[in-house]
């Protein structure tokens, strides 16, 4: 449940994000509660480990801005590049392909993602809860100038409502009490009321019949799979969701201390089939790429460990179907608290990582630092491994590398050639 109330979000963001591409809002809701459903319920049977997925922030936002409002692709095409990436995800994942990927991330690494995941997770939230804003402002001439960062008004509802939700969770937490995340989700969102923070629904909105997915079910468009463009854009894709699931999969599992002896994580490979069924489930539905989400840290957090969580997920999905409002009036300063102290959890791996070797130790610094300041956990990976291989081929201990870290160092330093 935990988990659930984290990601919830995503019922009225991603289709507001999409929408901006002239897909229907009212029916994306329903594509969107949909693809987490099915995706988080084979994410239950199949893999029977508790992560969430639904349609991945940022995934979506490039689909929408960058795919079909910059370059000029229709909302067509951009799901038919979705269906084309689940269907390799599918082949990759059948072939042990990204199974091997993530079982050759070096040790130290691996706990690096945990630690930067923390810190993006911590970021995600304090600025949900306009408790950290961006502190860049137009100048004269348009110049940017300020910090990146800086503190919000403290003064605000938003904000005081945020921060109090975060004593009061951190205390029961301190107190050992068994669910202290989804208590202070709960008396954070009831404190809002006052404060106009939490939006009551009227009693006649709370259940609804959801919304038809006809003007969105099954828009691909063949024909155009051979195209040029359709490789550009299949390129972008295939390389942002790879390295964000990986990450995620990989942080998320380090903290829930679900590795093996070896690093591994147990039944990757039915992981990462999950989000790669729920992306090809999701692009026939009518919503963009889905992938795992990083919040489902919250449930592992509270004691989630096995499928029943994601079970649990999926059902919640399912009642939000009709149940929306309701699930809805959640606000983000409630949500806020508990992303800061999941943060706070998923550094504690850092202690795990071998200092006294800088050819380690330096590549897990930058994983770590890029993924909050990029916004992205795919870049803190790419960063990471580059420098993991160049460390160790200069100090002649490249063999020390495994050839399939090799082999992604040069894709991760191509990709930046030919951006």
């Amino acid at each position: 449940m935990t988990t659930f109330m984290t990601m919830a979000y995503i019922i009225v963001v991603n289709p507001q994000i999409l929408s901006e591409t002239g897909m229907d809002q009212s029916s994306l809701i329903t594509a969107t509660i949909l693809a987490s459903m099915i995706a988080t319920l084979i994410m239950a049977f199949y893999a029977k480990l508790p992560f969430g997925l639904a349609p991945g922030m940022g995934i979506n936002a490039f689909f929408a801005y960058t795919i079909v409002l910059q370059m000029g692709f229709s909302w067509q095409l951009a799901l038919t590049a979705v269906f084309l990436e689940g269907i390799i995800f599918l082949l990759l994942t059948f072939f042990n392909i990204r199974e091997a990927i993530v079982n050759s991330i070096p040790i130290n690494i691996k706990h690096a993602v945990s630690v930067g995941i923390g810190l993006f997770i911590a970021l995600i939230g304090l600025n949900s809860a306009n408790i950290v804003v961006t502190g860049m402002e137009a100048g004269s001439g348009g110049a940017l100038t300020g910090n990146i960062v800086k503190m919000g008004n403290i003064s605000s509802p938003t904000v005081l409502t945020a921060l109090t939700g975060l004593v009061i969770t951190a205390v029961l937490l301190a107190l050992r009490i068994k669910g202290a995340l989804l208590i202070g989700i709960l008396l954070t969102t009831i404190i809002g009321i006052p404060f106009g923070v939490t939006q009551l629904p009227g009693t006649s909105k709370l259940v609804s019949l959801p919304p038809s997915i006809e003007p969105l079910f099954f828009k691909i468009r063949p024909g155009e799979i051979f195209s040029t463009n359709m490789l550009v854009v299949l390129f972008t894709l295939l390389f942002v969701d790879m390295f964000s699931a990986v990450g995620t999969l990989v942080g998320v599992g380090t903290k829930a201390g679900m590795l093996d002896k070896k690093g591994r994580l147990p039944r990757a490979k039915q992981a990462l089939f999950s989000d790669a069924a729920g992306t090809t489930f999701g692009s026939l539905l009518g919503t963009s790429t889905v992938t795992t989400y990083v919040e489902s840290a919250a449930g592992i957090a509270e004691g989630g460990r096995t499928g029943l969580t994601a079970l649990v997920i999926a059902v919640l999905f399912g009642l939000a179907l009709f149940l929306s409002p309701l699930f809805l009036i959640i606000p983000e300063a409630a949500t806020a608290p508990a992303l800061v102290l999941v943060g706070f959890f998923m550094i504690t791996p850092i202690k795990e990582i071998n200092f006294n070797d800088y050819t380690e130790a330096f590549p897990a610094f930058l994983t770590i630092v890029i993924m909050p300041l990029t916004y992205s956990i795919a870049e803190g990976v790419v960063f990471g491994i580059i420098s993991y291989v160049l460390l160790k081929v200069f100090t002649n201990r490249g063999k020390e590398v495994s050839l399939l870290i090799y082999i992604l160092a040069v894709v991760f330093i191509l990709r930046f050639i030919i951006q």
